[in-house]
């Protein structure tokens, strides 16, 4: 079974997160999200999310690609949450690209193009909320 696994906020979640958690899934078998919590969201990206993390889990939880969603309490969990879930692949948007290739001792990385019309940033914007 070939284990992927992902990272990110997902608040206000959308068919962008819906679309590279589809295109994360295909690239294996089992699907791991790590999901920020709000304290680390708040302490190391100085982001408030709309939804708690127990809600963004929740919404996670119910998409049919994802079969795991885990805590990311800190950017260094990375290389330990792939040795111990047994990771193959390690997946994030491309906007990340080259920040996470000290992972490619463990496992493959794959920077996955984002989907350029949506963001949670732009939805903000939009509703006047990005503050």
């Amino acid at each position: 079974m070939r284990k992927v696994i992902t990272y990110g906020t997902y608040d206000l979640l959308h068919y962008g997160h819906v679309k590279l958690l589809e295109r994360a899934k295909a690239l294996g078998d089992y699907l791991i999200v790590g999901l920020s919590t709000d304290e680390f969201n708040w302490n190391e990206k100085n982001k408030k999310c709309y939804f708690s993390y127990k809600e963004r889990k929740s919404l996670l939880e119910a998409l049919r690609y994802v079969d795991l969603v885990i805590p990311e309490n800190s950017w260094e969990q990375k290389i330990s949450d792939v040795k111990e879930f047994k990771v193959d692949t390690f997946v994030i948007g491309d906007d990340w690209e080259g920040k996470f290739d000290f992972l490619k001792e463990y496992c493959e990385v794959v920077y996955l193009p984002r989907t350029p019309e949506i963001s949670t940033t732009q939805i903000k914007r939009d509703l006047g909320k990005d503050k």
